[in-house]
């Protein structure tokens, strides 16, 4: 440690106390947000807690600990952590130490199904800082400053990342809002010929099964896929081959469609879709079913009380604007081109924001090795 500092345990340094159980919730609410381990859950008549760290007890998350500014009712669900003294700590460098310290902190949690904090192992914590109050306020500076030029570029790279995607679906979009074309209906061009079989029989043991969560959605890709005996399933399913376009009829806006290049099993929860090669292709049918105009349309025909579930008639009954088959080629040609920059973007983007991430934890590990 470097010279200058102190470590102590956290309940040397820090009043550690619990939250209140909730005897009342007011109706329609007040201004003072109820708060546990998590964000606000309601709002109370009356504050307990003002300007403090909140460290949850029960059914631990990652984030499990949050600075909570201004008034507010802490519930028996969390703990507070306020310095016993500001001039030997600093409020403000606290919060960044508990930001550090967060990993470590979620590491205490016991239990499988539902992770509580071990509250005694907590307390002995070790926190480490600078004697000199002008210091921690040095420190507490340069994170503000750092912290917010990595929001910043975080929020640039989540932007160009919504850029990425949004050149590809507007292509996409404004395909089918082309009405040069000949207007047909989905069973005008693709059909379920498909008949549910028996999964246990044995020429259907080795084939590969693809259920709704096997599908990534929006991303036309598979994960996680197993045979139908190391599945050991029971219940009927669809054959499919590689001709057909795969169309998950559960929760339609998260929008799950894929075309394989193998035969296997569906879940009968899953339209197998075979096209009229003379009318529409695999590819523009798999493209037609990802945008965003059906998907509109399948979300409006599935409301409905328990799952949201699109009926074969409904999915049938969409009308679109089918080009030759010609200029169906060219323009999946132009898709699959589009499809190709956009995943390489999505993945430049996406190593940069997890590399900020990693920055910020590498800043704080400095910061609180003196370091900084």
């Amino acid at each position: 440690m470097k010279k200058g500092w102190e470590i102590k345990k956290l309940e040397a340094v820090c009043e550690i106390e619990y939250g209140t159980r909730v005897v009342r919730k007011k109706d329609g609410g007040t201004i003072y947000p109820v708060y546990g381990g998590g964000g606000a859950t309601f709002f109370m008549d009356i504050p307990n807690r003002e300007d403090c760290l909140v460290v949850a007890r029960f059914a631990m998350s990652e984030q499990c600990t949050r600075f909570v500014k201004g008034e507010f009712f802490l519930n028996d669900s969390g703990l507070s952590v306020k310095p016993k003294n500001t001039n030997e700590i600093n409020q403000e460098f606290l919060n960044w130490q508990f930001l550090h310290l967060n990993d470590l902190i979620y590491s205490l949690a016991r239990g499988a199904a539902q992770k509580n904090l071990n509250v005694p192992v907590f307390r002995k914590i070790d926190i480490n800082y600078p004697k000199s109050l002008p210091e921690q306020k040095r420190i507490v500076s340069i994170l503000d400053k750092t912290f917010a030029e990595i929001a910043q570029a975080k929020a640039n790279a989540e932007q160009n990342l919504k850029n990425a995607k949004e050149l590809f679906e507007s292509y996409l979009q404004g395909v089918f809002e082309n009405d040069n074309w000949e207007e047909k209906k989905l069973d005008e061009v693709c059909e379920i010929t498909s008949k549910l079989i028996d999964p246990k029989k044995q020429e259907y043991q080795n084939l590969l099964h693809v259920g709704a969560g096997n599908i990534v959605s929006q991303k036309g890709t598979l994960i996680d896929l197993k045979t139908a005996k190391e599945e050991n399933l029971i219940s009927g399913k669809f054959l499919f081959d590689e001709k057909m376009v795969l169309y998950s009829k559960i929760r339609p806006y998260l929008m799950k469609i894929v075309k394989c290049d193998f035969k296997g099993l569906c879940s009968a929860d899953i339209y197998p879709l075979a096209s009229f090669k003379d009318i529409i292709t695999q590819e523009f049918l798999f493209h037609l079913l990802s945008s965003n105009h059906f998907t509109e349309y399948a979300i409006e025909g599935s409301q409905r009380a328990g799952m949201p579930k699109v009926n074969r008639k409904h999915l049938f009954d969409y009308s679109f604007y089918c080009p030759s088959i010609k200029k169906q080629n060219q323009i999946v040609e132009k898709l699959d081109k589009l499809s190709v920059e956009t995943k390489n973007l999505e993945s430049v983007y996406q190593q940069k924001l997890e590399d900020l991430e990693d920055l910020k934890k590498s800043v704080l590990q400095k910061a609180f090795n003196g370091e900084l």
